[in-house]
């Protein structure tokens, strides 16, 4: 009667063997020579690889102390006409106010007084790595704020991400012809254009970053 209750009060020793087995399995794959080890592993190591094939690329730190976007003053340059200037405040506002610190151009802010005004915004569009256009019937209208699109393109005639037009209460076939081949962003909803416009400067200030990465590898 003894040795049987003992056997019923023995423990099962499946659970605590596979407890150990696959303890033993993900430890150190290699050890085990049982079939069931070597599935139990390749399993495992299958998981991993998918794991670390979905895993997202880490965007560069733009804010690095040998990022290259200290290589220019100012992240953006806001082109606009002085009628649309309290929402151009507001977008400045904006970026200035991101985790990024982005620093922006603005005219009528950052000119520095007694220089030509010409000067002034050659030196800013040159350093400046993108160029935000705010076209609305006032930029339109105005034969500074073409001349102020024409140094930007002149800068980077290539669409790159660099200039970025923005539209507002413009029509489409009002779309100045210089900038045909760039695709911009309609203002509709303030907040998400502004939002819009805040991804294309990191994205661009990004892929700065990784080119000159590569080109220093």
């Amino acid at each position: 009667a003894g040795w049987f209750r003992r056997l019923l009060h023995k423990p099962k020793p499946s659970s605590v063997e596979s407890l150990k087995s696959s303890h033993s399995t993900s430890s150190s794959p290699s050890s085990s020579s049982s079939s069931s080890a070597r599935s139990s592993s390749s399993s495992g190591t299958s998981l991993a690889t998918s794991s670390i094939s979905l895993s997202p690329v880490s965007a560069p730190d733009i804010s690095a102390s040998d990022s290259p976007r200290w290589d220019k003053s100012y992240d953006v340059c806001i082109c606009h006409s002085e009628k649309d200037l309290e929402l151009v405040e507001e977008l400045v506002s904006y970026l200035e106010g991101q985790p990024e610190s982005f620093r922006c151009f603005l005219q009528l802010r950052d000119a520095v007084a007694g220089s030509a005004v010409v000067t002034e915004l050659c030196d800013a569009v040159q350093n400046s790595h993108c160029w935000v256009m705010l076209i609305t019937p006032s930029f339109l209208q105005d034969p500074w704020c073409r001349y102020q699109m024409h140094q930007a393109l002149a800068e980077a005639p290539m669409a790159n991400g660099r200039t970025i037009p923005v539209l507002k209460d413009v029509d489409r076939k009002d779309y100045p012809r210089e900038l045909r081949n760039i695709y911009y962003i309609y203002m509709a909803l303030k907040e998400k254009s502004f939002r819009q416009i805040r991804d294309t400067i990191m994205r661009y200030l990004q892929d700065l970053c990784r080119s000159s990465t590569k080109r220093t590898e």
